[in-house]
């Protein structure tokens, strides 16, 4: 049960009171929902982080994205640049939870919620993303993949801020996806998820990303599926093979949502419609975001 609540109105309030014991919240869609659904109780002090004003904004530098703490999916979706340039991170953001959740969930609770679920994790990750830290020693970077350290944990120390995520441009003629397996179109949590990041040079697939969501302890990349990509022309049957690598590198689990044997059996199918989709990006053909609802209508599902 909550003993303390308390509101900061600057980073400095914020880190403060993480100094004192205190845990931090903004949009609040995973603690409270966690908390009614008897997942976890509330922190015993909690510090409001909703208005510090400077954790907020999307802001396009020659590098590549500044996302504020406090950036909500529902900015993240709407924003051109991140549109046309980061599309996977539209995909994922375009799916999270209801209308509700993406209008209030932050990408920084996302990223600090460390679930092997996350759909915004795997673009971000194959975005070669990292978190800003703060705290009264200093303020530090942390890779993604060096971030997240298990389910629902992470390698920031329980006194220390996220403040924001980097994410480099990528190179011209890249495309993205994120495809997720759904039985529903709203509040599901993805049982198998595939980022899809692929850079053409003429004809050849240049550079390759490839990550899995709900497959493993944390999401991370699959380098056997990413080599087989590359150097690649992207046709079908190289398509399939990295989609094979892909289940090949995962490391599913049984759960009230799915068997680990059709996890990985769908894992296979999920990453040949990202790849897909993330090629056809890349050649400049037009995908609706989310890429999901593109492929379940054809695009991937033929090619996979």
């Amino acid at each position: 049960m909550t003993r303390t609540f308390t509101t900061a109105a600057t980073v400095e309030d914020a880190i403060e009171a993480l100094g004192s014991g205190a845990r931090p919240i903004a949009g609040g869609t995973d603690l409270v929902v966690g908390a009614r659904q008897g997942k976890a109780s509330l922190p015993e002090a909690i510090v409001a982080i909703d208005r510090i004003a400077s954790l907020g904004g999307i802001v396009e530098g020659e590098d590549g994205l500044r996302l504020g703490a406090l950036v909500t999916h529902e900015e993240i979706v709407a924003n051109d640049v991140v549109r046309a340039r980061f599309t996977a991170l539209a995909d994922a953001s375009a799916i999270v939870g209801s209308h509700a959740t993406r209008a209030h969930g932050t990408i920084g609770g996302n990223v600090m919620n460390a679930s092997p679920a996350m759909d915004t994790g795997g673009p971000l990750l194959c975005f070669d993303a990292s978190a800003r830290i703060r705290s009264t020693w200093g303020e530090r970077e942390v890779p993604l993949d060096q971030l997240w350290t298990g389910p629902g944990t992470t390698a920031v120390d329980p006194r220390e801020l996220l403040v924001g995520i980097d994410v480099p441009a990528p190179i011209p003629a890249t495309g993205s996806s994120y495809v997720r397996l759904e039985y529903r179109r709203q509040m599901e949590i993805a049982v198998v998820g595939v980022t899809a990041v692929v850079r053409l040079d003429g004809g050849s697939i240049a550079d390759a990303r490839v990550a899995i969501t709900a497959l493993a302890p944390t999401i991370r990349r699959v380098p056997d599926a990413e080599a087989v990509l590359i150097g690649s022309d992207g046709a079908a049957d190289g398509i399939a093979a990295a989609a094979r690598a892909t289940a090949a590198g995962s490391s599913p689990i049984d759960d009230v949502r799915g068997s680990a044997a059709y996890r990985a059996a769908m894992a296979e199918v999920i990453a040949g419609r990202a790849i897909s989709a993330a090629l056809a990006r890349a050649r400049g053909e037009h995908v609706e975001i989310p890429a999901s609802s593109s492929t379940y209508a054809g695009l991937g599902g033929a090619r996979a």
